[in-house]
C-alpha cells in the first residue's frame, strides 16, 4: 500500500477557502506568538465529515467565529482538489453538528439550537436539505397541517435510512404535534413518532410509519425498510422506564414482540438490522457486563452471542457505507478496541495501521457507496487525528486534512494507562498525562480531573483539556472511578450520584496516589466538567485537606435542585429515579456543605444550560460566600453546557491558569 501527499488540504488552504467569509485562521487571530490557551481552547478545524456516494466529493465542518460553522465541499476527482463553502451557521444559536449526502448533488445537515422556553433551557433540532454547489437550502420541518400546533414541536427529527431507492430521498423518524381545526379540515391531530419517506429537494414527504405516542425509536434494514420499532409507556406526561422492543419479519408488516430492556439494561437492546442474514445486533447484559449478540428476526427469536469481553463492556458496533453495514464490535480496555465480524475490513484495517504505524486509533468514517473509497481518521495521544481518503482498488492513502493543523509544531504530552489502589484496597484504572520531557509526577504540581457522565468513562487519545495543562507542567491524572461506565454493573454502582462516596473517594484517592508517587502535595487541584464539576466541589466536602484548588466547569450543586430541574419535562420520572432520595441527597450536595471548604473554588457556567441549569453553579457561589469561602463564578451568556466556542473555550483555559498558578503559589 502506498501513502499518497499529492493534493493534501492543509491548515494553509483552508484558510484561503474561508478568507471570503471574513473569517479569520487561528495563525491571523493569534499572530506570530500564539499562545496555548487559544490553541487549545479552538476547535477542531474539521468537526464532521462526509463521503458523496460515488466517492468524488468530501464535505466536512469548518469553525467559524462564535459557535458557527460553515459546510465545505470538496471536489476529489480534480488534482488540485478545489473547496468552496456552500452552508453556513451562524451559532447564534444554531448551530450544525453534522452533514451527511443524500446523493450525489445534495447534503442534509443537522442543526441544534440551545433556546429558552418558558424561562428554562433546552435545545431544539431542524434538518436543512442544501444543493452541494450551493444553494437551494430548505429547513425540513416537522409534520405540518393547517392548524395551529397545540404543543412545541423541537424535534426536528433524525434520518434512519440514507439510502432508499430514490436519490435524493431519506427515511426521517419525526415528530407529529397535534394542530387545532378550527377553520380547517386540513390540520393534524395525530401525536408522537413516525416515519416519514423525504424529498430533501421538494420536501414531498410520505408517511412510512404512523405516529405512535409511546414510540422511541425506530430502526431500519438500510434498504428503505423499517424492521424495528421501540416504546416507553407515558403516564400523565411523563416517560417511564424500561423498553419495549417489537420487529417485523421480511415479509409481514405485522410487529412482534422482540424483547424488554429495564432500567439496568437487562434484555436484548437492538442497534442495527443487517437485511441479508435476516437478524438484528444488540447488546445485552453477559455476567455483568455488556455483551454483543445477535437476534433472528425470522420468527424464531433465537440469540447468538457475537463477542463478550471478561473485563469490560462492549460499548456499540462499528458500521460502514451508506447502509449503516455493522462490521464490528467496540470496546475499550486501556485503549479504544474493534472486534471485526467482517474479515475484509479487518485486514484492510491491519493494512491501514501499517501504513500509519503513529496513528493506532483508526475508524473508518464514511464509505462510497460500493465502499471502494473510504474516508479514515487516525489519530492518537499525542496527535488530534488527520483524514485520509483510501481506494481500495488502487491501494492508495491520500492525505485529506488535519483535525488541528495549528498543533502540527508543538510537542504535545503522552497519556499512559495506569492503575492505583483506592482506600479499599480495590485497583482503579486511569491515565496519567506528564508534560513533556518528563519520566514522572516527581517534584511536579498535579491535577485530577474526573470526567463527565457520571454514566461515562474517559479513554485513550488526544485531550485539548489535558494537553493544555500538560504543557503548563502539570501532571494530570484522569481516574475512571467506580461510578463510570464501561466496566459492568458492579463497578457502576447504582451510579456516581446514589454511591458518590465511592465516586468521590476513589476520584481523592487519585490526588494521593500522585502525592505517594512524588507530587507536590502543596499544589494539588482538581478540574471537573459537568459530573466530574460536581465531584471536584465533592471532593472538598469529603476531604478538605486534599485539593488546594478546585475547577469546576457546568456543575451540579445540589441533587435535589437537579431532580426539581426537571419537573414538567417528559424525564422527570426517570431523573427523579437516577437521583434517588435518601441521605446522600444532602451528604452528596456541595451546595449544603459549603462549609467543609478550605480551597479556593474557580467555576464557569453557560446560562443557557439544559443538562446542568446555571442556578447551580450561582447557588454553589452564594453559599460558599455566605460561609466565608473563597469563590470566582465566570457566566457565558448565550451559551450552553459545551461552551463551544473557541473564545470562550480560551478565556476559561486562560482564567483557569492563572487562577491556579495564584492559588498553588507557581513560580
Amino acid at each position: 500500500m502506498s501513502t499518497a501527499n499529492r493534493g493534501t488540504l492543509t491548515g494553509v488552504a483552508m484558510g484561503a477557502a474561508l478568507a471570503w467569509l471574513g473569517v479569520p485562521t487561528i495563525a491571523q487571530a493569534q499572530g506570530a506568538a500564539p499562545d496555548l490557551a487559544r490553541i487549545m481552547g479552538s476547535r477542531p478545524e474539521v468537526e464532521d465529515a462526509s463521503l458523496s456516494p460515488d466517492g468524488t466529493k468530501l464535505a466536512y465542518l469548518a469553525p467559524v467565529n462564535g459557535q458557527g460553522s460553515v459546510l465545505m465541499v470538496v471536489d476529489l476527482s480534480r488534482e488540485d482538489r478545489p473547496q468552496r463553502a456552500v452552508f453556513k451557521a451562524d451559532g447564534e444559536p444554531n448551530r450544525m453538528t453534522s452533514c451527511n449526502w443524500t446523493g450525489n448533488t445534495r447534503l442534509l445537515c443537522s442543526i441544534i439550537a440551545s433556546v429558552m422556553v418558558d424561562n428554562r433551557a433546552t435545545y431544539a433540532t431542524r434538518m436543512v436539505a442544501v444543493d452541494a454547489i450551493g444553494g437551494d437550502a430548505k429547513v425540513i420541518d416537522v409534520r405540518r397541517g393547517g392548524g395551529e400546533r397545540l404543543g412545541l414541536a423541537l424535534y426536528g427529527g433524525d434520518v434512519i435510512d440514507w439510502n432508499p431507492s430514490d436519490e435524493g430521498h431519506v427515511l426521517m423518524v419525526r415528530d407529529y404535534v397535534p394542530e387545532t381545526s378550527i377553520g380547517t379540515r386540513l390540520a393534524q391531530e395525530k401525536e408522537g413518532l413516525g416515519v416519514d419517506l423525504v424529498n430533501t429537494r421538494t420536501l414531498a414527504a410520505r408517511t412510512v410509519e404512523q405516529p405512535d405516542l409511546g414510540a422511541i425509536e425506530f430502526i431500519s434494514d438500510g434498504y428503505g425498510k423499517v424492521r424495528i420499532k421501540g416504546s416507553r409507556s407515558v403516564r400523565d406526561g411523563y416517560v417511564m422506564e424500561g423498553r419495549r422492543y417489537f420487529y417485523r419479519t421480511p415479509d409481514s408488516k405485522a410487529w412482534v414482540a422482540m424483547s424488554v430492556v429495564d432500567a439496568s439494561r437487562e434484555g436484548f437492546d437492538p442497534h442495527a438490522v443487517d437485511a441479508t442474514a435476516n437478524l438484528a445486533y444488540g447488546l445485552k447484559r453477559l455476567d455483568g457486563r455488556m455483551a454483543a449478540y445477535s437476534m433472528a428476526l425470522d420468527g424464531s427469536g433465537k440469540e447468538t452471542l457475537v463477542f463478550a469481553h471478561p473485563q469490560v463492556d462492549v460499548s456499540g458496533f462499528i458500521r460502514v457505507g451508506r447502509r449503516n453495514r455493522v462490521i464490528g464490535v467496540r470496546y475499550v480496555t486501556d485503549v479504544a478496541q474493534v472486534h471485526y465480524i467482517d474479515p475484509d475490513i479487518a485486514a484492510m484495517t491491519k493494512a491501514l495501521s501499517g501504513a500509519v504505524p503513529d496513528l493506532p486509533l483508526i475508524r473508518v468514517v464514511d464509505t462510497s457507496e460500493d465502499e471502494r473509497k473510504m474516508l479514515i481518521w487516525a489519530g492518537s495521544d499525542t496527535n488530534p487525528g488527520a483524514y485520509f481518503l483510501f481506494d481500495r482498488d488502487a491501494r492508495t492513502l491520500g492525505n485529506l486534512l488535519a483535525a488541528r493543523s495549528a498543533l502540527d509544531t508543538i510537542p504535545l504530552a503522552k497519556m499512559e494507562p495506569v492503575r492505583y489502589r483506592a482506600r479499599d484496597g480495590v485497583e482503579i484504572p486511569g491515565y496519567l498525562t506528564l508534560p513533556p520531557g518528563k519520566a514522572s509526577a516527581v517534584g511536579l504540581p498535579a491535577i485530577v480531573m474526573p470526567h463527565g457522565g457520571p454514566s461515562a468513562r474517559d479513554e485513550w487519545g488526544f485531550d485539548w483539556l489535558v494537553q493544555f495543562f500538560a504543557l503548563r507542567g502539570y501532571a494530570v491524572l484522569q481516574p475512571n472511578f467506580r461510578g463510570s461506565a464501561g466496566y459492568g454493573s458492579d463497578w457502576f454502582q447504582r451510579n456516581g450520584f446514589q454511591s458518590w462516596q465511592t465516586a468521590v473517594g476513589d476520584i481523592n484517592d487519585a490526588g494521593h496516589w500522585l502525592v505517594s508517587n512524588g507530587a507536590d502535595a502543596r499544589r494539588l487541584a482538581i478540574f471537573g466538567w459537568s459530573y466530574g464539576g460536581y465531584a471536584a466541589l465533592q471532593s472538598n466536602v469529603m476531604e478538605p485537606e486534599l485539593f488546594k484548588a478546585v475547577v469546576a466547569v457546568a456543575p451540579v450543586t445540589d441533587l435535589e435542585k437537579l431532580k426539581a430541574d426537571r419537573q414538567g419535562w417528559s424525564d422527570f420520572v426517570q431523573v427523579s429515579r437516577y437521583v434517588g432520595s435518601g441521605p446522600h441527597i444532602k451528604d452528596g450536595s456541595p451546595a449544603r456543605n459549603a462549609e467543609a471548604f478550605k480551597a479556593p473554588v474557580l467555576m464557569f457556567h453557560g446560562d443557557i444550560d439544559r443538562n446542568v441549569d446555571v442556578g447551580h453553579a450561582r447557588l454553589m457561589d452564594s453559599r460558599l460566600r455566605s460561609a466565608g469561602k473563597s469563590s470566582e463564578l465566570h457566566i457565558f451568556e448565550d451559551r450552553d453546557h459545551y461552551l463551544e466556542d473557541s473564545v470562550i473555550r480560551s478565556k476559561m483555559l486562560s482564567t483557569s491558569a492563572g487562577f491556579l498558578e495564584k492559588t498553588l503559589a507557581l513560580p
